[in-house]
């Protein structure tokens, strides 16, 4: 099975799905990376932050081992001023070339406005009529990011699918450690803490030790 997992930031990939995307490596499943955004200087960043991001991208790659990286190359925070057509040639460039069967992606009400743009661009370019090979979409949440948006009945994120990474937990914590400047203490949302109670909690509504758990789009079979 090839899988697509879409990752706005460095670290949207773990935060969201990465026992899921360790459970489908060791399934055997061919799982790609596609990276939407950098960090460079001219969008504000020091050259410190810079490397820093560079190595913990790197350091999470090779922690994974994906069947290919796609980077979009897209300046972090700047989504909103990059020519919407841009974006979509982009993804959907990646698309045609992996014709992935299952793609994971953003949330689309995430508060990070990166984040809602990406998840629009997404379903531009996954109309079924244009890509039959994708047979499943699914969203994820980003914990610091799904819930900091506001609870409106038309932008909720309603999780209907769950997978069980009562195996994989302790890797995907271990992943997440490699994103030094993005972990918080507890209680901030992105602690330790917080990631590994939103497994348990997401576990408890499926009869599972952790879990993660995904938003169904679209599902043909």
């Amino acid at each position: 099975m090839r899988i697509l997992v879409v990752a706005v930031h460095p670290d949207d990939e773990t935060l969201g799905a990465g026992g899921t995307i360790l459970k489908h490596i060791a399934e055997g499943h061919e799982v790609s990376l596609m990276l939407v955004t950098k960090s460079d200087t001219s969008a504000g960043f020091s050259e410190a932050q810079v490397r820093q991001s560079l190595q913990q991208k790197d350091e999470m790659i090779e922690a994974y081992g994906f069947k290919n990286v796609y980077e979009l190359g897209i300046l972090n925070t700047q989504l909103h001023l990059v020519d919407y057509n841009l974006l979509i040639e982009k993804i959907s460039a990646v698309i045609k070339h992996l014709m992935p069967e299952v793609i994971y992606t953003v949330n689309r009400s995430d508060a990070h406005t990166d984040h809602q743009i990406t998840a629009k661009a997404m379903f531009s370019c996954t109309k079924a009529f244009r890509n039959p090979f994708i047979k499943r979409i699914l969203m994820y949440e980003c914990i610091s990011e799904t819930e900091s948006a506001p609870q409106l009945g038309e932008s909720l994120f309603i999780p209907n699918v769950f997978s069980d990474i009562t195996d994989y937990l302790d890797k995907k914590l271990e992943i997440m450690e490699i994103y030094k400047s993005e972990l918080q203490d507890y209680p901030m949302p992105r602690s330790i803490e917080n990631i590994k109670a939103l497994a348990m909690h997401r576990g408890a509504a499926c009869n599972k030790k952790y879990a993660e758990a995904f938003m169904l789009v679209r599902e043909i079979y």
